[in-house]
């Protein structure tokens, strides 16, 4: 015999958890992480970023090693993209100094190391920045500490990020150095927790890789019971991805991180025009199947922008109904 007197609060609890959505945690890197945390808060009901610390180009390349704490500018970046409303602070997070002793530092960057000396720690930093700004989400570090990345490929060590982003040729292993770093405890936390782990768009080298070397992320995910979705990128980048179809993409970022494979690959479907040496990225339906993935496609593309990027509307609605 039913129980209808518990019936109704069961049913309750179901909806609201249908209404809250799901939790998400996204995985890389800059342009392509922001673009996916945009496009998370269109179904989620909870949105944590865990964000490589192996940059060392630009702003984030001279303050990191500077002050020892992880690289700031995908962080900000992931910080403003979890900001729907504009305010006068999400405005002094954008903003960027083009003269001067702080020439192409950004102030949000200066303002997340200012933070991270006042508060103790980096992660308290954050955590103060998504008050200031009324962040709808949660910006992680991968690891507590600056990392330098570092690849093998065809007998060749290449060291750091930008260079890594430049190399050409097949990448034999990727490591993030210092071994013996930790991932971020609250990172690991998020994970295990989590409905939806999204690994890219973004550099499939320099942004998602990275962030899985990091020791105990790639670990966390494979424990966790959470629907592991790689959203593909667009095109091929020249350097780190150049010549490299949808499955060659798939292979490495398993082989070389030891992920499981994902449950679903969402790729885009609309033609786009690319000068070559670059290609459009394209997957084999019957291959992707070996992988026991199922293969999501539809129009990803942003028309308003010059370059190949994804629309974080279109790739929501696409996320949605995953």
């Amino acid at each position: 015999m039913r129980k209808m007197g518990t019936e109704p609060e069961a049913v309750l609890q179901l909806l609201e958890d249908a209404m809250e959505g799901p939790k998400v945690v996204a995985i890389g890197g800059g342009k392509g992480l922001s673009t996916v945390l945009k496009a998370s808060l269109m179904y989620a009901g909870r949105v944590d970023a865990i964000v490589t610390v192996a940059d060392d180009g630009g702003s984030s390349g001279r303050l990191a090693p500077e002050l020892d704490i992880p690289p700031p500018g995908d962080m900000r970046k992931c910080l403003l993209a979890l900001t729907p409303d504009e305010s006068m602070w999400k405005a002094v997070f954008d903003y960027r100094f083009e003269g001067a002793d702080v020439a192409g530092h950004s102030l949000g960057n200066l303002i997340l190391a200012g933070l991270a000396d006042i508060e103790g720690s980096f992660e308290e930093a954050l955590t103060r920045a998504e008050q200031l700004l009324g962040a709808s989400g949660s910006v992680i570090p991968a690891s507590n500490v600056h990392m330098r990345l570092e690849i093998e490929s065809e007998g060749e060590v290449v060291t750091g990020q930008v260079k890594v982003s430049l190399h050409r040729g097949h990448v034999d292993a990727v490591r993030v150095l210092p071994a013996s770093a930790a991932s971020s405890p609250r990172a690991i936390e998020v994970i295990e927790a989590a409905d939806h782990v999204i690994l890219g768009p973004g550099s499939l080298m320099t942004s998602t890789v990275a962030a899985l070397r990091v020791p105990g992320i790639t670990e966390a995910i494979n424990r966790t019971s959470a629907d592991l979705i790689y959203v593909s990128n667009l095109v091929t980048q020249d350097g780190e991805t150049l010549g490299m179809d949808g499955i060659d993409h798939l292979d490495a970022l398993l082989r070389l991180t030891g992920v499981r494979p994902p449950r679903t690959i969402v790729a885009n479907d609309r033609h786009i025009e690319v000068a070559s040496p670059l290609q459009r990225i394209e997957f084999d339906r019957d291959l992707t199947a070996t992988y026991g993935a199922d293969l999501t496609l539809s129009d990803l593309v942003d028309t308003n922008e010059l370059r190949p990027s994804h629309d974080p509307s279109k790739l929501g609605e696409a996320l949605r109904t995953i």
